[in-house]
């Protein structure tokens, strides 16, 4: 699976990308495409500015109230890649940096991506505890326990 993930995510969605940013070319011209594109790039790193703020303002105030700050960290993440999807060149990625800067649509794809994570992570364990365990790696020994000698430079 994870091969697969890479191949879109380093093959299908530049190629998609460049699909439609020649398709919006088409449609409304090359220079508003290549506007668009600067604006939303530079909407992007304003966004990255005041929603980086205040989650950075979030969380020092869990931390000054002695919480974990879990919630703010995931925020934070989530702004950081939205920042980077929105000043990424292309349509397709500056939906997605925009659903991940914007507090609502952000919330949503937090619980959806902590959902799977869970369910991956609970799925995991079940397997994990479903293997028999082999009875042949126990190993019998013994051990001698000797005085501890000082170092020479130590003795008097």
């Amino acid at each position: 699976m994870p091969l697969l993930l890479l191949v879109a995510l380093f093959i299908v969605v530049p190629l998609a990308e460049l699909y439609l940013i020649l398709k919006v070319g088409d449609v409304i011209g090359w220079w508003q495409t290549i506007l668009l594109l600067a604006l939303d790039s530079v909407l992007g790193s304003v966004l990255l500015r005041t929603q980086g703020r205040a989650v950075w303002r979030r969380f020092n105030e869990t931390m000054a109230a002695g919480r974990v700050p879990h919630k703010e960290l995931q925020h934070g993440i989530a702004v950081i890649f939205g920042g980077a999807l929105l000043i990424t060149p292309g349509f397709l990625t500056d939906i997605l940096g925009l659903l991940l800067l914007l507090p609502p649509t952000r919330l949503v794809v937090l619980r959806l991506v902590m959902r799977r994570i869970a369910k991956r992570a609970q799925a995991h364990v079940v397997a994990e505890g479903s293997r028999p365990r082999s009875r042949g790696a126990d190993v019998e020994g013994t051990a001698t326990e000797y005085p501890r000698a000082e170092p020479p430079h130590l003795e008097r």
